[in-house]
């Protein structure tokens, strides 16, 4: 687990710089009495940074291993991760801390134990005894290369071969090399003048473990008799080899090639294989051989007792078959069946009822590796079925763009949610259950519900069940269903301004209570979105155009250019029977013939059946003006109390009402400020340049991120340093002039410094550090609501901080956080009664703010946070009684204010790799961690905290991290990780039958001690490995115990040792009484074997 470098901040030691921006002293002062009523109950120690768990599917991953007997799955990849599954919801997530790639898995059967093998030629013993695996030994070999390794079931003697072409043998149990080596010039013939290349496979042979069958690249396999140590038969071919599979009877063997064939050898006739198979190659008529096909990488070969073996083998194809997918080909009988996968085929493993290799392996699944998916495939199903996954591993299905993260959620949203995706799920799965079902799930500590928004690059949303640390799909949107696809790149219109995913996510607005959903994609479209449980058919889909200008030296009427006028809706309270416009031309075009007016994406204007969950209620689309694309939107918020939305770029702002389907504001920036603007700008320079694609989501970690698209709203990579610019997408001209909108909160409170009492109003950050407010007058409710108009006013406030504004929230009299108003979730499909409809009309938008009772003497607090620092701010009286200075030489990239136990505080992510919180009102530094330094904009942009404790980013395209900051939650991991050992008996051994048994057939064992140990091999050249000891065990805790908490640590190292002695007494009692128990059920198994038997069966 990695140890973090801990700076807590010491309660009360740290002058809080406090800045009092107050028109007199006594103001001041007075603010400065009235923050003292605030207790602020969050200290240092409530807080603590650590990992939790990993989801998703592990990224380029590159080995696969499989235990029968416990049944867990391990997966290694290119980056040195290991992931372990069990049942649906045991996941295990560790590192080696290298990060060379992993080429090879093996686990100890049965023994909660596992060996890496990895490029950079070390080995590796993992202890999965314990929730969170660790290393107890490693080998590094300095002067050959591991390329293939092989453990016999129940043996603890490691055969590694090399690229040299040698075999060195490991004890497993304490990690050291056994003198016995078989050299590459002993296996091979001697008269033979070249080397046979690295060793591709070793394996004993299933009925004698005395014989190593040893395959070598350049197609030579031999059978090496471990105790005459000398080659039985050696198997020439003139194709190299990629892989070896024995029969379980061990009369037979197969090789796959690299031209496309599989070769079947009897043991005992080396001359010339038994058979040859092209599995793909195509039967020519005149005797002559197929046509060679592309190498099989792999192949099995699996017996069963009722009928024919199956062979399995993956590549193979013919040369001609170009477009064609990887195929995994299942041979059976007489039958052939050729299975497609969606990406190429890293390995796979056919599971069997057996551990044992001597016996009749009855296959029943296969286990596909693929490049991004990890495939089932049922065997005892006609068809091959594939089994349906119940692990979060499609997180990627379309690269991640954003994510959100919500803690402590209504308890009816994850049931509400789970129904209406229950109806998305695909048919065809096998009936069987899921076989990789081994380990336990740990205790659920934590009882509140989370959920997970991930947007997509294809334009979808997916939600997650993320309640204690599982994770589990719900629902997934498509945004993309509401705009007409272009067939081909040719009739595409030349309006986009990406050239590819255009209907790319970019942020996610959401509220939980009213279930409103709202997202900015990457074409400058908006879409709202209402939950129902009903389907309907919407006949035109409501849409909205807005021209957003940025022009200095044309300054537009306050209410900004609207779209035409809207017909004045009817008395229906039906909001889909408001058609607010037709859908405009395709194009149109401005005198001089530049593109105006005219929309990325074209809506569907034929009728959209939407399924129950999330359905259309407005598409909004930034145009394009006098030949200028619009520019992607910087910021985004929707309220359903106020029934607004409002969105923001580098141009202006945005107010829509969607009720009404109006445009209530559309103001470029400057304008704003009225005559306050405190800046000096330029009349611009026209850009008719088109925005570079790319970048937002690419799922190919080295790719460079051209210019722009899709940063957060304020950062520049320039070779992977980070700088400041002021806007995004934007020329070098504009920068410095251009301020986007980076910040939007809807609250209820006080807007002016001459209020008397909270009101409904918009607060607006700018990437100069400015933040303005909106006074919002709202109709009343009900029939009126819709008739009315919404009247949006500056209302003249102007506050300023060091860069741009990040995060807005406002707090009541006693410290606690005053949400946005919002309106409870109700079901829209459906005609309301005449009750219903008169309790709607009185119905106020739920508030927690004590809006109607505040006396003028209340006041509240607004917290912002940009990426420079932090302040709070007294209302209505506009004084700065807090300030604190976040960073001076980085920038925070993600600031929240959360809640933590039953209090809240500030939680900011800065560029530099820091984790900071903050307490509230008064901006206490609580914890300073260095966590992560930002080596991507993936984590940018993907970085979330939220209540309770909780955090989130996209650690890689296909993984999900979270941890906590909570001490509670560190301290409760241990009991809600799963068990990935559990204790279970060892299948008997097949019987070996009376013939057998009198004639000398069977399983012939080796007592491999007797041949690698060291009294019989001596010792291992020193130079070959060099012994390291892993940090698995307590010893490697004793290291990590010192600094300012050594004694604290060395306490609980003491519990933990006197718990391990005691664990570890109690395991050998356990062992004794196992050891006992089978020794006394052998003797009586041995008596009642020889009880009846005459003397000439002995």
């Amino acid at each position: 687990m990695r140890k973090f470098n801990i700076r807590k901040v010491l309660d009360g030691l740290t002058a809080v710089s406090s800045v009092a921006s107050a028109s007199s002293a006594a103001q001041q002062q007075q603010a400065g009495n009235r923050e003292t009523e605030i207790q602020e109950t969050l200290q240092s120690e409530h807080f603590q940074l650590c990992k939790t768990v990993r989801h998703g599917f592990p990224y380029q991953p590159s080995a696969l291993a499989f235990d029968p007997v416990q049944k867990i799955l391990a997966i290694g990849t290119q980056t040195g991760a290991l992931r372990l599954f069990g049942r649906p919801g045991v996941e295990c997530y560790c590192q080696h801390d290298s990060g060379a790639a992993v080429i090879q898995l093996q686990f100890l059967i049965n023994e909660g134990a596992l060996v890496s093998a990895l490029a950079d030629d070390t080995l590796h013993l993992w202890n999965l005894r314990q929730k969170r695996p660790a290393i107890l030994h490693s080998l590094k070999f300095n002067r050959e290369r591991i390329t293939f390794c092989h453990l016999p079931f129940q043996s603890k003697w490691l055969y590694v071969g090399t690229e040299r072409g040698n075999i060195h043998i490991v004890n497993v149990e304490s990690f050291t090399l056994s003198g016995y080596v078989i050299m590459w010039n002993k296996a091979i013939e001697l008269s033979s003048k070249s080397h046979p290349g690295p060793i591709v496979h070793i394996s004993d042979n299933p009925m004698d473990e005395g014989k190593l069958l040893i395959g070598f690249e350049s197609g030579t396999v031999v059978l090496w008799d471990l105790k005459s140590k000398k080659a039985d038969y050696r198997y020439t071919h003139d194709e190299a080899i990629h892989s070896v599979a024995w029969h379980h009877e061990g009369k037979q063997f197969i090789c796959s090639h690299s031209d496309g064939t599989l070769t079947i050898w009897n043991v005992k006739s080396p001359t010339k294989p038994f058979q040859t198979i092209t599995p793909h190659g195509k039967q020519l008529k005149d005797g002559k051989k197929p046509e060679p096909c592309k190498p099989i990488l792999k192949v099995e070969y699996k017996t069963t007792r009722a009928g024919e073996p199956f062979i399995i083998l993956s590549g193979g194809l013919s040369y001609d078959t170009v477009g064609r997918r990887p195929c995994l080909t299942v041979m059976h009988g007489k039958s052939t069946a050729v299975l497609e996968m969606d990406y190429s085929i890293v390995d796979f493993l056919t599971l069997c009822e057996t551990p044992y290799p001597n016996d009749f392996q009855e296959p029943y699944a296969v286990v596909v590796l693929l490049e991004k998916d990890l495939v089932l495939i049922d065997l005892a199903q006609n068809g091959y079925p594939i089994f349906e996954n119940p692990y979060p591993l499609t997180i990627h299905e379309s690269p991640v763009t954003c994510c959100e993260y919500f803690a402590d959620c209504p308890v009816d949203l994850i049931p509400a949610l789970y129904s209406v995706g229950a109806r998305q799920k695909r048919q065809g799965y096998s009936k069987k259950e899921w076989p990789i079902s081994g380990g336990n799930w740990g205790l659920i500590t934590q009882s509140y519900p989370e959920i997970i928004i991930t947007g997509h690059a294809d334009g979808s949303i997916k939600f997650w069940d993320a309640s204690a640390i599982t994770l589990q799909v719900l629902y997934k949107l498509k945004t993309a269903k509401v705009f007409e696809k272009s067939r081909n790149k040719d009739d595409r219109p030349n309006t986009d301004i990406v050239d590819e995913d255009p209907y790319a996510i970019q942020i996610i607005s959401w509220c939980p209570e009213s279930r409103m959903l709202c997202i900015a994609g990457v074409s400058a479209h908006v879409i709202i979105y209402r939950f129902s449980k009903q389907e309907v058919t919407t006949e035109v889909i409501p849409m909205l155009e807005v021209r957003l200008l940025y022009e200095i030296n044309d300054v537009e009427s306050p209410d900004g250019e609207q779209v035409p006028p809207l017909p004045t809706p009817g008395t229906g309270s039906n909001p889909q029977s408001i058609v607010p416009q037709s859908h405009p031309s395709t194009s149109s075009s401005s005198s001089d013939g530049l593109r105006d007016n005219v929309p990325c994406l074209k809506v569907k204007n034929s009728p959209l059946k939407q399924s129950p969950g999330y359905q259309t209620e407005l598409v909004i689309q930034l145009v394009w003006v006098s030949g200028e694309p619009p520019q992607q939107i910087t910021s985004l918020a929707v309220n359903s109390a106020y029934g607004l939305v409002v969105f923001g770029n580098c141009n202006g702002i945005a107010m829509v009402d969607y009720l009404q389907k109006t445009v209530l504001l559309n103001l470029g920036t400057v304008e704003l400020y009225g005559s306050n603007d405190p800046y000096r700008r330029e009349p611009r320079s026209p850009r008719k340049t088109r925005q570079p694609s790319g970048g937002l989501c690419d799922i190919n970690e080295g790719a460079v991120v051209p210019e722009d698209r899709c940063k957060s709203p304020t950062s520049d990579v320039k070779d992977n340093s980070f700088s400041r610019s002021r806007s995004s997408s934007v020329t070098s001209i504009d920068k410095e002039t251009r301020e986007a909108i980076s910040a939007l909160h809807f609250c209820e409170t006080f807007t002016r410094k001459a209020d008397t009492s909270p009101s409904p109003s918009l607060w607006v950050g700018t990437t100069l550090g400015t933040v303005l407010v909106i006074v919002l007058n709202l109709p009343p409710g009900g029939e009126q609501r819709l008739l009315q108009p919404v009247i949006v006013s500056p209302s003249g406030t102007i506050l300023r901080l060091k860069g741009a504004i990040l995060r807005m929230a406002f707090l009541d009299t006693t410290g606690s956080l005053v949400p946005p108003a919002h309106e409870p979730w109700r079901e829209h499909n459906v005609p309301e009664d005449k009750d219903e409809k008169d309790k709607s009309k009185k119905r106020r938008p739920v508030s927690v703010s004590p809006s109607s009772s505040q006396e003028i003497s209340e006041n509240q607090y607004a917290v912002i946070c940009s990426e420079k620092q932090a302040k709070v701010i007294s209302l209505p009286s506009q004084n700065c009684i807090y300030k604190q200075n976040i960073t001076e030489t980085s920038f925070v990239l993600r600031g929240d204010i959360v809640s933590l136990s039953n209090s809240i505080c500030l939680a900011c992510f800065c560029a530099n790799g820091h984790i900071m919180t903050f307490s509230l009102p008064s901006l206490r530094p609580l914890l300073d961690v260095y966590y992560l330094p930002l080596t991507n904009m993936r984590i940018a942009r993907t970085f979330c905290f939220t209540n309770n404790g909780q955090a989130l980013y996209l650690v890689s395209p296909t993984e999900i991290q979270r941890l906590t900051y909570s001490q509670e939650t560190c301290e409760n991991l241990q009991e809600m990780l799963g068990e990935l050992f559990t204790p279970v008996e060892t299948p008997e051994a097949p019987n070996r039958g009376f013939f057998k048994g009198l004639f000398g057939g069977g399983a012939q064992s080796l007592d491999r001690e007797e041949l690698f140990g060291e009294s019989a091999s001596g010792k291992a050249s020193r130079s070959l490995a060099q012994h390291i000891p892993g940090p698995g065990g307590i010893e490697g805790v004793k290291g990590a115990a010192s600094g300012v908490v050594g004694e604290l640590a060395r306490a609980r190292l003491a519990l933990d040792e006197r718990g391990q002695k005691l664990g570890e007494l109690e395991e050998k009692t356990a062992a004794m009484l196992y050891s006992a128990d089978s020794f006394s059920k052998h003797a009586h198994e041995m008596m009642l074997k020889y009880k009846d038997k005459k003397w000439y069966q002995f």
